[in-house]
C-alpha cells in the first residue's frame, strides 16, 4: 500500500506550498497527496496556488485530490447566490483573491476596496470560467484505507431513535446531509470526543484547538493538532502562520517554518 500526504490550509500562500514540496520525499504512483481545500484568500498569490494544483497531476505520478475547502464553497455562492457578508470583510481575504487573479498588486492590510472594487468582489466576474469549473467539481471529502480526510470535521449522527446526542456516534461524510457541514463545522465535540478511523483535518487553526487534547508538542499551540483519533492541519499558511502536512502511515510531520 502506497503513502498518503495531506497538506493542510494553504490560503493563497505559494511560497509556503513549494517549501512544503521540497520537503517532502519524491511521489511514486502508489502514493495519494490530499489537499483538505481553503486554497483562496488572505494570502497574496490565491491564483499561482490555483494553477499549480491544478497543473501538479500532469507534473507527479502521485494521486492527487483537492477537497473542496468552506472559502471555495463560499466563492461559489457568492457566484450563485451572491453573499456580500462574506466579500466585505477585510479578514476574508477576498480582496486578496481579485487582486490576484487580475494580475494587480496586493492591497496593504488596511486598504478598503472602493465601491467599484466592492461591486466586482461581490459578483466574483473576475474568476475565468475554467477556474470556476475546477471549484465546481471539488469533492467534499475523501476516504482511502488510512484515514478519511474532510475540510472541517465530522457532525454527530442526527437523533433517529431518541437516543441521547452523547450516543449517536459520528456521522460518515457520506451521511451528512446537506455536504457543505464537512466544511463548515467547528465543534469541540468532534475535537474531544471523535474516535474511530483516522480523521484528518482543517479549517480551524491549531492555536484554536484545544491544546489540552493535543499529544503533539502541545507546549506549541501553532503546531499541528493531534487527538486520539483526529488530526488538525491548518496551521495558519497565508494568515501569518505555515503550512504543515503529514505523511501517512507513518505520520510523519512536514512544516514550512
Amino acid at each position: 500500500m502506497g503513502r498518503t500526504f495531506a497538506i493542510g490550509d494553504i490560503h493563497g500562500d505559494l511560497d509556503a506550498l513549494e517549501t512544503i514540496f521540497s520537503r517532502l520525499p519524491r511521489f511514486e504512483a502508489d502514493d495519494t497527496i490530499v489537499f483538505l481545500g481553503d486554497y483562496l484568500d488572505r494570502g497574496p498569490k490565491s491564483a499561482e496556488v490555483v494553477a499549480r494544483l491544478r497543473a501538479l497531476p500532469k507534473e507527479t505520478p502521485a494521486k492527487v485530490v483537492c477537497l473542496r475547502g468552506n472559502h471555495e464553497d463560499a466563492w461559489l455562492q457568492v457566484i450563485d447566490e451572491g453573499w456580500s457578508d462574506f466579500v466585505v470583510p477585510r479578514p476574508n481575504g477576498c480582496f486578496e483573491t481579485m487582486q490576484s487573479f487580475k494580475g494587480l498588486p496586493q492591497p496593504g492590510e488596511d486598504q478598503i476596496p472602493d465601491i467599484e472594487e466592492l461591486k466586482e468582489m461581490a459578483a466574483a466576474t473576475f474568476f475565468p470560467a475554467d477556474v470556476v469549473a475546477w471549484l465546481r467539481e471539488l469533492p467534499f471529502y475523501y476516504e482511502d484505507d488510512l484515514a478519511l480526510f474532510v475540510h472541517a470535521g465530522l457532525p454527530r449522527r442526527k437523533a433517529t431513535d431518541g437516543a441521547p446526542h452523547a450516543e449517536r456516534g459520528f456521522a460518515h461524510p457520506t451521511e451528512v446531509t446537506p455536504q457543505r457541514t464537512l466544511l463548515w463545522l467547528r465543534d469541540r465535540d468532534f475535537f474531544a470526543n471523535y474516535r474511530g478511523k483516522l480523521v484528518v483535518f482543517g479549517h480551524t487553526t491549531t492555536n484554536q484547538l484545544p491544546p489540552d487534547l493535543s499529544s503533539y508538542t502541545p507546549e506549541d499551540p501553532a503546531d499541528l493538532w493531534a487527538g486520539p483519533a483526529v488530526v488538525g492541519l491548518d496551521t495558519g499558511a497565508g494568515k501569518g502562520g505555515f503550512l504543515t502536512a503529514i505523511e501517512l502511515p507513518k505520520r510523519l510531520v512536514y512544516e514550512s517554518r
